[in-house]
């Protein structure tokens, strides 16, 4: 365990330049003593590291020294080969640099984690995209990219689904975000940040003016905050449903994470059929009444009462044409 945080003091000062004992320690959720102990450690054995006093103090390497690949782990150096998606990196551009920046790590790597390695590239494949969905047409992604990475704004045409559809925005561009095989991009428009799919921007003109990225900004942090807001804003209400024990193993194949949560949290003890009751929220009528279908005979909607009156409509018509057949 130590050795690993010796290595990782060693790559974090390679990357990030100077760091004090605090931003190691909150990095590596350590205490700041254990730091000084571990640079202790580091001198020892000749590692060319040095500290300096001060609020703009800090530890750092000696210019020019660089840590070599052999402190990788197995484990380490097989994820590496599993981190790369083919399909976005090509769709940025990067796809020939993502193989070349590969073969070099390969070959840094000693023999055993080489063979090692090959073999996750034979026996993984990652794909991303969901079934039955062609690959976004994503026209002015590499322009975008290039607006993330050199802080320059730019001037977009964007269609989106309410009215009116067609929008002239002016963007400071934060950072791109790769979702199920579609690209969204992460961005501030006046006083707000909000989120863009790069598919639907229909016209991009890159701006000389650049803009400043705020201090802080974790693209990571929105991304998991806009999903959880996005989630919530679609559901309009709750449903009250009885579900079979076959209908309660198809509910995590058939709903969404969110559904199938809530329904295990609000699950009571089966009736004496074996049939349990849940609550879980819906995103409207007309959603719910195409969503519970999909269970058949396996789910009771008991509430709201709309919704049931939906569902027996649709039953009674198909009962009536089969029926008949």
């Amino acid at each position: 365990m130590r050795a690993s945080r010796l290595v990782s003091i060693l790559l974090l000062l390679q990357t990030r330049g100077r760091l004090t004992a605090r931003e190691l320690a909150d990095r590596l959720e350590v205490s700041v003593r254990t730091i000084y102990r571990d640079v202790e450690s580091l001198h020892a054995a000749g590692i060319p590291l040095y500290g300096d006093a001060g609020p703009q103090g800090g530890y750092q390497l000696l210019d020019g020294y660089r840590t070599r690949l052999t402190g990788l782990t197995a484990d380490e150096a097989e994820s590496l080969f599993l981190a790369g998606l083919p399909g976005p990196a090509a769709e940025l551009g990067l796809g020939a640099v993502v193989t070349a920046a590969q073969l070099k790590l390969m070959a840094a790597l000693p023999v055993e984690l080489r063979d090692r390695a090959g073999r996750i590239q034979e026996r993984f494949h990652l794909d991303a995209p969901t079934w039955y969905r062609d690959r976004e047409p994503v026209t002015y992604l590499p322009a975008v990219a290039d607006a993330v990475w050199n802080e320059r704004r730019i001037q977009v045409r964007y269609r989106r689904w309410k009215a009116p559809q067609e929008v002239e925005r002016r963007l400071d561009p934060y950072g791109l975000v790769v979702k199920a095989g579609r690209w969204y991009l992460v961005a501030r428009a006046g006083e707000d940040v909000r989120t863009y799919r790069v598919s639907q921007i229909l016209e991009l003109h890159p701006l000389e003016e650049g803009f400043t990225r705020p201090e802080g900004f974790d693209l990571a942090a929105y991304w998991q905050e806009y999903l959880a807001a996005f989630e919530a804003s679609l559901r309009w209400g709750e449903a009250v449903v009885r579900l079979s024990p076959r209908g309660l193993e198809r509910l995590a194949n058939l709903m969404t994470p969110g559904v199938v949560a809530a329904a295990r949290e609000s699950a009571g003890p089966p009736d004496q059929e074996g049939w349990t009751r849940v609550t879980v929220p819906i995103e409207s009528i007309e959603h719910a009444l195409g969503e519970f279908l999909r269970l058949g005979v396996d789910a009771e909607v008991l509430a709201p009462g709309e919704l049931r009156d939906r569902l027996a409509g649709v039953a009674k018509v198909l009962g009536e044409r089969y029926g008949s057949a």
